[in-house]
């Protein structure tokens, strides 16, 4: 099965917690705090695997949480950082944020390239000593991971790409010019999956892809082209593959327009890529309907025609020489640039990092705040100054300003997960 785009969620390692820690050896008094540093989360890192085809194996496995780093230990000991988790992906898979569409990488070059960032680790006790706080009880937590719902699109590379309608004979042309061996018969979708062969010419190469033939219809979603026309996107020259001779019936002047209008409602800009048409089936055809075609297409159209028959090997060489050096003119491979995220986006996130809600069942104010689950657990409850730090929290993110615009009074009880106390003003 050949699948070109799935929906995963990903999520890197949280930083590990700094530890709480005071140093303790013979002879000597007073060590103070040495807590070390909690360690670094895992990233998700993404790599190109040329063994890889198709998407089928997320089709399996929707989810990857990469792990955490180690807590911080003793004698200012940092926690170990985890190792980058590494999710291959055929070459040419596009990344977007499934939420907002953005474009996170392309993984079409060879360096791996990091998706998801992992958190950093928190601050051991040991950082928090002061000539007026000797002896601080709390530590901070590790930072989240970052996560994403994200989509795989996997964006074939290649230098050509052959388009047409189904049985006009581009998997025998590329059989013809490469080393690729599509499945080939005389009925429709004989070719189900895009194939990519590599046509060599002396020192030079280039990929050539047959994309699944195309129907009226198809970037409504008609027919197969409709999930094969983005395998199209990052060819640098289109090859229009025509049956000249008509011999399904078909008039290859309404084939043609039929194809062009495809790619324009696909793409604008895949529209106005290079063209050339291939007039295939010469064998079948007669000499005044190649005549006629090619005279529609040079001259009312003004692109370049080559007539073949493909399965005869005849004229194929002339075409594959022309195409070689037009690439020669023509630039790079198409890359896509990762997409910052817009202000709205970033406004949204730090809403979000910092949204909690309040609610009052049987008098006890219950609040709900997820940035505050990784910081309860570092805080004692037992030592004045780790209380006085965690009240800071509550203040500074709008919790205690919350509470007492909703009313609350002196002894009133708030909950916050499974710690609860009495307010104080």
């Amino acid at each position: 099965m050949f699948v070109d785009t799935v929906n995963i969620y990903i999520k890197a390692g949280n930083g590990g917690n700094g530890a709480v820690s005071f140093h303790r050896e013979k002879y000597v008094a007073a060590g103070g705090p040495d807590g070390g540093n909690g360690g670094k989360g895992s990233n998700i890192v993404f790599t190109a695997d040329d063994n890889l085809s198709t998407l089928i194996d997320f089709r399996y496995k929707k989810k990857y949480i990469a792990p955490d780093g180690e807590k911080g230990g003793p004698c200012r000991r940092t926690g170990k950082s985890a190792e980058p988790t590494v999710i291959r992906v055929p070459r040419g898979t596009l990344i977007k944020d499934a939420d907002t569409g953005r474009i996170l990488a392309d993984i079409s070059g060879d360096e791996p390239v990091v998706v998801a960032k992992g958190g950093n680790g928190g601050k051991g006790n040991m950082n928090f000593a002061t000539a007026t706080r000797q002896i601080p009880k709390f530590a901070k937590p590790g930072y989240p991971g970052e996560e994403y719902n994200v989509t795989l699109e996997l964006k074939l590379l290649a230098d050509v790409g052959l388009v047409g309608f189904p049985n006009v004979g581009k998997s025998t042309f590329i059989s013809v010019v490469s080393a690729a061996k599509p499945k080939i018969a005389n009925y429709h979708f004989t070719t189900i999956t895009p194939v990519l062969g590599v046509v060599s010419l002396g020192e030079k190469s280039f990929v050539m892809a047959d994309i699944p033939g195309l129907i009226e219809g198809a970037s409504d979603g008609a027919g197969l082209g409709h999930e094969f026309l983005r395998h199209v996107e990052r060819c640098r020259m289109i090859v229009h593959v025509v049956d000249v001779s008509g011999s399904e019936g078909r008039d290859p002047v309404e084939d043609f327009e039929k194809i062009t209008r495809e790619l324009v409602n696909f793409s604008a800009e895949l529209s106005e890529r290079p063209q050339i048409v291939v007039m295939n089936k010469t064998d079948l055809a007669a000499p005044e309907q190649i005549e006629k075609f090619g005279r529609y297409i040079s001259e009312e159209k003004g692109l370049p025609c080559f007539s073949c028959c493909a399965a005869a090997a005849k004229g194929t060489e002339d075409i594959i020489k022309y195409i070689a050096a037009q690439l020669d003119k023509l630039p790079p491979i198409k890359r896509y640039e990762a997409e910052p995220m817009t202000k709205r986006e970033l406004d949204e996130l730090a809403l979000k990092k910092k949204s909690f809600t309040v609610t009052k069942e049987d008098g006890i104010y219950i609040v709900d705040a997820p940035f505050l689950a990784p910081i309860l657990q570092t805080v004692n409850m037992d030592d004045y100054e780790s209380l006085q730090y965690f009240q800071r929290v509550l203040r500074f993110s709008g919790i205690i300003d919350k509470l007492e615009e909703m009313g609350i009074q002196e002894n009133d009880t708030v909950s916050i997960y499974d710690f609860e106390f009495d307010y104080m003003r």
